[in-house]
């Protein structure tokens, strides 16, 4: 079964509640009715409710079964304006402040609202919205994970060799989100990514922290960096399974793995490999897409207290429906 479908069958086995913010981009609606006719999500709209279903019409698009929600007309208003104020009181945000974010057009705050209160699982967004406004938002509101500062973003690399990873799968951390990150987040992309791979493949993880340098075989900041980042990889999840600094065969070959980095249990059989840097992540994974054929799922969001996923804006209906089952599966475990 192919990786896309193994989640969609995880999406409909715990149903969770995913709400979607952009009802103005008619490609919400048409992903809307595909969602829950395959059962993978419960699905609320926001925007205006008369708006939304005069689109539908038109459109010939079904929302039966979908619920459409607006944000200035909902009885939880005034309560999501009390919490986002005590949530921003340090920054001086006053309630008047607080109601345009929640009511603005782009309904970004409220979903996240909705999504720090429970009232969703998460939130898929971004069709319209550019990735900075989308990621402000869900700081804002949803907030990090606890233990966690650091948003980032993951690969589902899945290859076309049953060898690498976890049978051909391997996730890429960071390709998306953080240009350099530091060795306090390079350890909490690799924290959260490693949570990932036991939510998305149902195994634990085998953490590759990459480096130019094997066990030393280089001395440079960049490595000392890295090598920070494995110690306190290891404090806040002591019992993960994680080395480094290994270099990119060191981590996939197990010849090469014995080789450079004996006795290590992540060497040669890692199925998660955390990047150094972003310009590293991304080109490897599109290096890895293009050149050998594989598909890269994402980039999926992670770092934040519950799910929040950013779309492409040149997003196909079926690519929101594929990352609202992520969000789903996501959502699911927390």
């Amino acid at each position: 079964m192919h990786l896309v479908d193994q989640i969609k069958e995880k999406a409909r086995k715990n149903l969770q509640t995913v709400v979607l913010p952009e009802s103005y981009d008619e490609r919400m609606l048409f992903a809307a009715e595909k969602i829950v006719a395959d059962g993978l999500a419960r699905i609320v709209i926001l925007g205006d409710p008369v708006k939304i279903q005069a689109e539908a019409v038109a459109k010939g698009i079904n929302l039966a079964g979908v619920e459409l929600l607006s944000p200035a007309a909902s009885p939880k208003l005034d309560a999501y304006v009390a919490d986002l104020v005590e949530l921003r009181k340090s920054k001086g945000l006053t309630a008047d402040a607080a109601r345009k974010l929640l009511t603005a057009d782009d309904n970004l705050y409220y979903a996240g609202m909705m999504v720090r209160n429970g009232d969703a699982g998460g939130e898929v967004a971004g069709a319209t919205g550019t990735t900075g406004n989308v990621l402000k938002a869900a700081f804002q509101t949803v907030g990090p994970a606890v233990g966690i500062k650091t948003v980032s973003s993951f690969f589902l690399m899945v290859t076309k060799n049953p060898d690498f990873g976890e049978n051909g799968i391997i996730l890429f951390a960071d390709c998306a989100v953080n240009p350099n990150p530091d060795a306090q987040a390079l350890a909490e992309i690799a924290v959260a990514t490693a949570g990932n791979c036991k939510a998305f493949l149902d195994v634990d993880a085998r953490v590759a922290l990459l480096s130019f340098s094997t066990k030393g075989s280089a001395s440079h900041a960049d490595c000392d960096k890295v090598l920070k980042a494995l110690e306190i990889a290891k404090q806040i999840k002591p019992d993960m399974q994680i080395d480094g600094e290994l270099q990119a065969d060191a981590a996939i070959l197990p010849n090469v793995g014995s080789k450079k980095a004996p006795g290590s249990t992540v060497a040669g059989k890692a199925n998660v490999l955390i990047f150094p840097d972003l310009d590293a992540g991304n080109i490897a994974y599109k290096l890895v897409e293009r050149v050998a054929g594989a598909e890269a799922v994402g980039p999926i969001i992670q770092g934040l207290a519950k799910p929040v996923n950013d779309l492409s804006r040149g997003c196909s209906v079926d690519d929101i429906v594929n990352v609202t089952a992520i969000t789903a599966v996501q959502a699911a475990q927390g």
